[in-house]
């Protein structure tokens, strides 16, 4: 009797000891199990100074570390909102592992309401990673979101959506590359989990692995670390649906990731995988009008707009090189030569 009692006082304390949840440092601040933290984290330069604002969700179990931005392009709100509301919703007393949200990325271009660019410099910070410590402003930005979250992460989403001019179908992706297998595979597994319509393959050769990364998630994925990207809302519209689809995607990741148990907010939906995206290119500079919208089906040869000169003059048709579905295009007037029209995607492949 006394041996088996002493064997089930060895075992709990045993299993104790392996689930027991150590406090997280973060910014030089120790965040206890099963409580949340907010930080300012400034940035500065010689000429301009910023912050971004964190929330540190630290489970009251052992589990992984998320990384999450939102607003790394300002004047994409609902991706921006969603982290409001995870925010509130995320519970770190029923959470595993450690969960660090950027609430928005890029403030000065958030209170600029300025679409793609930081007002401070006009950089674009999804340009600008890894970032540099000694660099512009932006390139400060992108350096601290590197060094406190990015490099911290076990997993990473970036959640962006279409900016001003930008109409978009909502999808999210994945990075993938025959360099790194297993985290592609596991970023596909992360994608997959989010229940979105369509999820996109984002190719990266093994070359390219070797160049800065420019991209948020990209530089997680150069890493080593299963990133993916969310696009989900339009023309920087804060609507409602699109910015709840960012939240019940994100809820079914945290279970997927074993982070949290099933809830009200995960959903469960097949996605249909794109693995090949083509560009329709503007070789002119004035308006562009269509009566197409992102989502639309296309054919190959089919005209989906025109565009004319300040004065009317029609410049150029624009027709579909492949057949496919648009997933985002410029959906304003204004157009200039080179610009991207549309981004068209093709080849649905079995998930």
């Amino acid at each position: 009797m006394i041996k088996n009692r002493t064997f089930l006082f060895t075992f709990l304390l045993t299993s104790t000891f392996v689930i027991a949840q150590k406090s997280f440092v973060f910014q030089n601040k120790s965040i206890k199990p099963g409580t949340k933290k907010h930080f300012e984290i400034p940035v500065v330069n010689d000429t301009d100074s910023t912050f971004i604002p964190v929330t540190v969700f630290h489970g009251s179990k052992q589990g992984s570390i998320l990384g999450i931005t939102a607003g790394v392009h300002g004047y994409e709100y609902p991706p921006i909102l969603a982290a409001q509301q995870l925010n509130q919703k995320i519970d770190p007393t029923k959470l595993s592992g450690t969960i660090i949200l950027v609430q928005i990325a890029n403030v000065p271009a958030f209170l600029g309401r300025s679409p793609f660019l930081n007002p401070m410099d006009n950089k674009n910070l999804n340009r600008s990673f890894p970032g540099d410590s000694n660099g512009s402003i932006t390139q400060r930005m992108a350096d601290v979101l590197t060094k406190k979250v990015i490099e911290r992460s076990d997993f990473f989403v970036d959640m962006h959506a279409g900016d001003a001019p930008e109409d978009l179908h909502s999808y999210n992706a994945w990075y993938q590359s025959e360099a790194l297998p297993e985290v592609s595979r596991k970023g596909r597994e992360m994608a997959l989990a989010m229940g979105f319509d369509y999820s996109i393959i984002f190719n990266i050769a093994k070359e390219r692995l070797q160049a800065p990364s420019l991209y948020c998630s990209q530089e997680a994925f150069h890493r080593k670390i299963p990133s993916v990207d969310i696009e989900c809302g339009r023309l920087g519209i804060p609507n409602k649906i699109e910015t709840d689809r960012i939240v019940n995607g994100m809820f079914s990741l945290f279970v997927h990731l074993n982070m949290m148990d099933f809830n009200n907010e995960s959903v469960s939906r097949k996605s249909i995988v794109i693995a090949k995206r083509f560009t329709i290119k503007s070789t002119s500079t004035g308006l562009f009008y269509t009566e197409k919208k992102a989502g639309d089906f296309i054919k190959k040869g089919e005209l989906l707009g025109y565009i004319t000169d300040f004065f009317g003059n029609k410049l150029e048709n624009v027709k579909a090189s492949q057949s496919g579905m648009i997933l985002y295009m410029i959906g304003t007037p204004p157009i200039n030569e080179g610009e991207t029209i549309m981004n068209v995607g093709v080849t649905p492949i079995s998930n």
